[in-house]
Parts: structure tokens; sequence; C-alpha cells
């Protein structure tokens, strides 16, 4: 059995499940995680070590991370955060409960996760902490107000923990996917089902009719790639001796990177505005 380790959260559909396929193909040992005792189940069929994770739960977070450091002698290679929900919502009609429910999944739970392997990574020597961030990390589009800010907490968790661990082995790496091809957009639709009132009083009526509609059309956009296209990044994060900082995978990404870095204020503000109505 390989002594490269790697716990993956939000194995359950997605880019998650592709990693976990993916990366265990390469030789490491997988430990592969999910929310729903079904898709833990389904998971442990597929021959992986399976365990429960639920970010919003502390318990659970320490349950997992006992569980692989005694299967594995106390050390991991990698931790690759990657489960995470997006809420969306005009930022005027999210709650304050639903905007801690964000953070709670997509900030909280990755820190709490983080520190708790801590001891696990420093202990392998070399080791690997792999953040799923999102283009939505890099700019802020309308309408995405709390998955924007999750992901810029992503990021700038990541920059500061990569300062904080310069001199050790353990390496922070950031992944940026633009859109891809998984079941996070029917997750976005039911969660801002649960908590948007879009028929109500809110200014915004007009607009969220727009986005069902071009939300039920799909994405068959170029732009959008399959998970695939995410996993190869964080196979050669896993593998590479010096993996870089961070990886953009789709083309919107690289726009979006570039204008935000060449264009003045301005013009990449109208530049967004476009964008989202695109």
């Amino acid at each position: 059995m390989t002594d490269r380790s790697v716990l993956i959260t939000g194995c359950s559909t997605g880019i998650g499940h592709t990693a976990a396929h993916m990366i265990r193909a390469r030789g490491f040992r997988v430990f592969a995680t999910a929310r729903k005792p079904e898709d833990v189940a389904r998971l442990a069929a597929e021959g992986f070590e399976a365990l429960p994770l639920d970010y919003e739960d502390s318990a659970s977070l320490a349950a997992c991370v006992n569980e692989v450091s005694r299967r594995t002698g106390g050390k991991l290679y990698a931790l690759y955060n990657n489960g995470a929900y997006g809420q969306t919502g005009a930022l005027e009609d999210v709650s304050r409960a639903v905007m801690r429910r964000q953070f709670e999944a997509n900030v909280f739970g990755w820190h709490e996760l983080t520190n708790l392997c801590l001891p696990l990574l420093r202990a392998a020597g070399e080791a690997r902490i792999i953040n799923t961030s999102s283009v939505l990390g890099l700019v802020a589009m309308p309408f995405r107000g709390p998955y924007n800010a999750s992901k810029f907490a992503v990021e700038a968790l990541s920059e500061t923990l990569k300062q904080e661990l310069w001199d050790t082995g353990v390496r922070v790496i950031l992944i940026n996917p633009g859109p891809i091809t998984t079941a996070f957009r029917d997750n976005a639709v039911k969660a801002f089902e649960e908590t948007i009132d879009e028929t109500g009083s809110s200014h915004h009526r007009a607009t969220y009719a727009r986005q069902r509609d071009t939300l039920m059309r799909g994405d068959n956009s170029f732009l959008t790639l399959p998970p695939e296209a995410v996993v190869k990044k964080v196979i050669h994060a896993l593998e590479s001796p010096h993996p870089r900082p961070r990886y953009n995978v789709t083309l919107a990404t690289h726009l979006m990177a570039a204008g935000k870095r060449l264009l003045p204020q301005r013009l990449f503000d109208w530049f967004l505005h476009l964008a989202s109505r695109a």
C-alpha cells in the first residue's frame, strides 16, 4: 500500500468523484468522503476507503481525521478541499442565516479540516494542501454574492497559510475552475429555491426569472469543460516536485484573471457587467 495518502472531500459527484478515480489510478491511496450515508456506501462499493464527512459538523470532521490518522499511522500526503455549494441570489435578498450557512460549508469547515490535518501533513515531511477556489474567487459577479464571498475568503486563507507554512514541506495550492460540467448548477438552483423569495417583494424578480430560464437551458458553451480538466491540474499539483501556487483551468478563468490584471477598473467593471448578462 502506498504511503502517498490523499484525503478528498465532496466525492459524491462531479469534480470530487472524478478526482477520487483519477488520483487512485495514479497510484495514490485515496480516502474518499461524502456527506450522505448512501454516497459513502456507493464510494465504498467502488473500492474506495470511504468515510463520512460533513463540513458543517465539527464532530464529523474530527472523526474523519482521526480515522485517517489511525489507518495511515499519523501521516497524510495531501488534503484536497473540494466539497462546496453555491448560494445565489441578490445580496439584499440573502439573510444572515443563509450567508452563515454558506460560510460554514465553504469556508469554516475547510479551515477546521485543514487545521485538523496539519499535524498529519507535517508528519509526512512533504505534503500538499489543495483548495478548489473558482473564477469567482478572482472576480465578483452579480447575484452570486454569498458564493463570491466564500471563495474570496478561501483565496485569502490559502494565501495566508502558504506564507505561514513557507519553511515547511507543506505546499498550499489553489485550483481556479470556471464553468465545469457537474451537478453544481443543479445544487445551486436547489439552494436558491429553498432560501430566496423570488416572487415576493424582491426588487430583482424580473432578473430572477431571466436567470431561471438560462439555468433551465443548461450550459453547452465551448467555455465549459468536463471535471477531468480540473483533476489533471490537481494531479500535477500532487506529483510535481515544484507545484504551481495556482492553476487556472478554463478559458473563462484565464480571461477573467487577465482582464483583472490588465484592464483599468472602470473598464473591467463594464466588462463584468456585460459578461453577467450574456
